[in-house]
């Protein structure tokens, strides 16, 4: 009985998963082309930086649960090793709508383009279920100037 139930709970979290991670790729995709006419640029420390009439710090931040399916391949897989395939979309996902959410305030700002971009990745929960959610929280920031 135990299997059945993780049998449908694993079943249901690949479809559902599956499902809404297209439906989300495909908001993101819409999102990035509708922002494209603000530039992202990282400087140097010895690089000039470009004139600003105004400069602010935007920050985007996002925070991405992972679904019984992904939870319990990856389980699998850090058996053997090797990469976490199942995660990569998780945190592609997670760094483009952390990325948008920033750059989508800088442009309701008035930005002209926003430089110095950095990411930031934090886990939420633990491993067991004991610990309850198990999830990653990705923050982009960047200044932007007009």
């Amino acid at each position: 009985m135990e299997l059945l139930i993780l049998l449908i709970l694993m079943s249901v979290g690949f479809f559902a998963g599956r499902y809404f991670e297209a439906k989300h790729y495909a908001s993101i995709k819409d999102r990035e082309k509708k922002t494209l006419h603000v530039p992202m640029m990282n400087f140097g420390a010895k690089q000039s930086l470009p004139y600003a009439h105004d400069a602010k710090l935007f920050v985007g931040s996002v925070v991405v649960a992972n679904d019984y399916f992904k939870t319990i391949s990856a389980g699998l897989r850090s058996l053997v090793g090797g990469r976490v395939v199942v995660y990569e979309s998780l945190v592609d996902r997670g760094r483009r709508e952390a990325l948008l959410r920033m750059k989508e305030e800088a442009i309701e700002w008035g930005a002209s383009q926003i430089i110095n971009i950095r990411f930031e990745t934090s886990s939420i929960g633990g491993k067991s279920r004991d610990q309850g959610l198990s999830a990653v929280e990705i923050m982009a920031y960047g200044t932007a100037i007009r």
